[in-house]
């Protein structure tokens, strides 16, 4: 079974594994609901007891299929984290797929519009509730709001501290494919946790900073994105791996591969290391990571728990 780890200064715990459900929104490519279903179950069977969705994923489909997998499970055993930010509304010239425009595949019948305004944030919730089908939410975090960063520090937050106070939500956070946004939010705004993808990870931690300073302020992260689009998923990274959604630089991949090299002489593999790799900062309180299959669960899950020796750490610093 999988460790628990405090968020923050929440009393929130959460299982060192996170599971990350864009997945099972169709990320990609379409799965069967039965197969998202045996992905939830194999999480719970391992200990997994934190789980990340957003309306954006499939465009509510994570949410529905989440929830739905969820609804026999005692609900104070988990933690459920979901996002604002991006409403769903009707799409007036739908095409017949999300997949070529959001990576989602699935139909779009609907539709996101991007709201960060209280009455927006609201909307989001409700929405959220329902499709999830639960009364309260564990964490909610603002989603992507890279160029509205003022609004979110003078409305968003403010909104979902107060449905905090409500007893709506449990914790308030933000969630971005970059650090420096969260890291001036963090200083400015009553966060209790942030979620940046990709940039704490064994080939990207540039931000060291954020990290740092959610130390100081005891506010928990959740480490997203932990093999960087994929580039540390094997355990040699090939020509044409994608880092950051996009191919990976020559700098990047041979960066990734110096990294290989070390972990297999050390007796280790990329991933694992990988894996292991955001827990080593006293911030972190989940590694999150998107799981399609109960097979992806199972292997995570292991490459997680294994105990790797400091001097291993050690040696890949040097």
């Amino acid at each position: 079974m999988l460790k628990m780890r405090a968020l923050g200064r929440t009393k929130l715990q959460l299982s060192e594994l996170g599971f990350g459900a864009a997945p099972i929104g169709n990320l990609y490519r379409e799965i069967s609901d039965e197969s998202a279903a045996a992905a939830v179950d194999a999480a719970w069977d391992v200990g997994i007891r934190y789980f990340d969705t957003a309306p954006h994923y499939g465009l509510g489909l994570s949410e529905r299929r989440l929830g739905a997998a969820l609804a026999a499970r005692p609900r104070s055993e988990y933690v459920l984290s979901t996002k604002v930010g991006r409403l769903l509304v009707d799409n007036p010239h739908p095409t017949g797929s999300d997949l070529q425009t959001n990576l989602f595949d699935v139909p779009d019948l609907l539709t996101r519009r991007r709201d960060y305004t209280r009455d927006g944030v609201l909307r989001s919730i409700e929405a959220s509730l329902v499709r999830l089908g639960l009364d309260r939410i564990d964490i909610a975090l603002v989603h992507d709001p890279d160029d509205v960063v003022d609004l979110v520090v003078g409305e968003t937050i403010p909104a979902l501290v107060r449905l905090r106070e409500e007893g709506v939500i449990g914790a308030v956070g933000v969630g971005m494919n970059q650090w420096q946004a969260p890291l001036r939010i963090v200083r400015e705004s009553d966060l209790d946790v942030v979620m940046p993808a990709g940039r704490w990870t064994l080939v990207d931690r540039t931000a060291s900073q954020l990290m740092d300073e959610c130390v100081r302020r005891t506010v928990g992260v959740l480490a997203a994105a932990p093999y960087n689009s994929g580039l540390l998923a094997q355990d040699w990274p090939e020509d044409g791996a994608y880092f950051d959604y996009g191919p990976a630089s020559p700098e990047i991949l041979g960066r990734a591969r110096d990294l290989a090299r070390t972990a297999q002489a050390l007796g280790w593999t990329l991933p694992a290391l990988a894996m292991q790799f955001p827990l080593q900062h006293p911030a972190t309180t989940s590694v999150v990571t998107g799981m399609r299959t109960a097979a992806q669960v199972r292997s995570t899950a292991e490459r997680i728990n294994a105990t790797v020796p400091q001097q291993v750490w050690d040696e890949l610093e040097r």
